[in-house]
């Protein structure tokens, strides 16, 4: 791989503490969900995983319109990150829901979230690790 951007991030005291980027942008506390026992006073990795992957994927659907030549500029893309007991540790899945505009049919929606999902980089991270479910509405 030819890096072209590297982030740098450090997280302590786990789920109960917090995260701090290197260029300070991003100071968070973090804290485990209600639903797991926490208090959710702060955000959680699921919710950064949720933030950053719908986040790189509408860029990639971005670049694969523009390779079409099709407008995909106002479209949205929802990230869910479940967290789940899986065997003796925990696994995530992940369902995107990518909202298309009205101007785009139904299959060359789906055709360009296809494409999206080969050329997002979360995408290739995830791809045979978790299941990652494509939703075009």
């Amino acid at each position: 791989m030819d890096a072209l951007y590297t982030a740098v991030a450090t997280a302590t005291h786990g789920r109960d503490g917090r995260a701090v980027t290197s260029d300070g942008k991003l100071d968070l506390q973090l804290s485990p969900p209600v639903e797991m026992g926490g208090n959710g006073e702060g955000t959680n990795p699921e919710q950064l995983f949720a933030i950053g992957y719908a986040a790189c994927f509408a860029s990639a659907l971005g670049v694969v319109g523009r390779r079409a030549k099709v407008d995909v500029g106002d479209a949205a893309v929802t990230g869910e990150v479940t967290i789940g007991k899986q065997g003796e540790g925990f696994g995530l899945a992940v369902t995107l829901r990518v909202e298309l505009p009205e101007s785009v049919d139904q299959a060359t929606g789906r055709k360009l979230v296809e494409q999206a999902h080969q050329v997002c980089p979360y995408s290739n991270a995830t791809r045979g690790n978790i299941p990652v479910e494509l939703v075009v509405e």
